[in-house]
């Protein structure tokens, strides 16, 4: 972004339209998208999804102006949608006692592919250069290599994995579920809680994916390969730290079920918040990557509680509760993009406001009462039960 900053002249306010563009696309695919796992399967909606998302990866190079640059941003965040289809497929392929900590797993390595984006393509693109190209065209065949990874994926995920452990849909004579949605899930205030929540940490995340390497060259006046190496190490901690809130959600339910839960991600939201703060008074490179490391643990870990807990909230539309609290992570990025657009706030006063709103959003959090939902064989059991005795 640096380099891409330069060559095509955008201003500030142009920066933050192109990062609410990438995640803004994501909210309306991701509704679309999960409807077609429901029919396609999710063999075959990923694999569709990496195609399509391979062609303006690789052809975002042709952009010349700032709106061909905002139309092809715009078209990349819909690979944001793949999100849905990981839960999804991994919630058909896990058993229910292990199903937390496998979509904590996945959820968190994909999100180890944005830190590992931003560590491997400036180290591309300086490679480029070093073969004679200019900045401006080196920055345009360096996005050639992601988009060959994504139709190298759309052909193993397509050869080497199945719908479901009996088999792909076709196979197993599946028909798409024609249960209709129950929209009153939306009277449910903790459905908004959670989706605050995924909106102050997963939206900051991919908000700072964003952002981390212009924030470290303007701030701190890095290298444009050692500002990409640290905001890449906010993304490599994806490796372990969603994973550890999930294992952690896991482990204070069983002790102290749904309300502890709800405690644990409150606490989290607060560090994050505290963490953000810090970071955005960090006087010198060190505090700041210290104060970063820290806040991104305690954010990370919180997208882990959250998924812990919307499976529970409502069993029976399930996946609606979680396309509804996903989005709210899309959302909240999109909004935290325009904070980084004003031109009357400075990155470091943007990063301090968020840190204000996490800490709000927390307080919100830890007065919500989270319970289970009864599913209704449990309520028809608790009857039976009582007509006996």
């Amino acid at each position: 972004m640096p380099t891409i900053r330069q060559d095509l002249g955008l201003t500030k306010g142009q920066v933050g339209n192109t990062i609410i563009a990438a995640v803004s696309a994501t909210i309306i695919a991701r509704l679309v998208i999960g409807k077609l796992c429901d029919s396609w399967g999710p063999r075959k909606t990923y694999t569709a999804l990496l195609i399509i998302g391979a062609l303006p990866v690789m052809l975002v190079g042709l952009a010349h102006s700032y709106t061909t640059f905002l139309l092809f941003r715009l078209a990349i965040g819909v690979i944001g949608a793949s999100f849905v289809i990981t839960q999804f497929h991994t919630s058909m392929m896990f058993a229910p006692n292990v199903k937390g900590t496998a979509n904590a797993v996945a959820g968190g390595w994909g999100n180890l592919g944005g830190g590992i984006t931003n560590m491997l393509m400036p180290v591309i693109f300086a490679a480029i250069v070093g073969f004679g190209y200019t900045k401006g065209e080196a920055w345009r065949y360096a996005m050639v290599f992601p988009g060959i990874m994504l139709l190298v994926m759309a052909f193993v995920y397509y050869r080497f994995t199945k719908d479901t452990p009996n088999g792909n849909f076709d196979e197993i004579g599946r028909k798409a579920s024609k249960t209709k949605n129950d929209w009153s899930i939306l009277k449910d205030w903790r459905v908004w809680a959670l989706s605050m929540a995924y909106g102050v940490c997963f939206g900051m995340e991919i908000t700072f994916d964003g952002i981390a390497s212009l924030h470290f060259v303007d701030t701190f006046k890095l290298s444009q390969s050692f500002a990409g190496f640290w905001a890449g190490v906010f993304g490599l901690m994806n490796i372990f730290a969603r994973a550890l809130g999930g294992i952690a959600a896991d482990k204070v339910g069983h002790r102290f079920g749904m309300k502890g839960k709800g405690y644990l991600l409150a606490a989290m939201l607060l560090l994050e918040g505290i963490g953000l703060i810090f970071f955005a008074n960090a006087g010198g490179l060190t505090f700041a990557i210290i104060s970063m490391l820290g806040f991104a643990l305690f954010l990370k870990m919180a997208n882990g509680i959250t998924y812990a807990i919307v499976p529970f909230v409502n069993e029976k539309n399930g996946g609606l509760v979680a396309g509804i609290v996903g989005a709210g992570g899309n959302v909240g990025g999109m909004l935290f993009g325009f904070l980084f657009k004003a031109q009357n706030i400075t990155y470091v006063e943007a990063f301090k406001y968020i840190g204000f709103a996490v800490i709000g959003v927390a307080a919100i959090v830890s007065v919500t009462k989270f319970y289970k939902q009864r599913s209704h064989a449990e309520v028809a059991m608790e009857n039976v039960e009582a007509a006996v005795a």
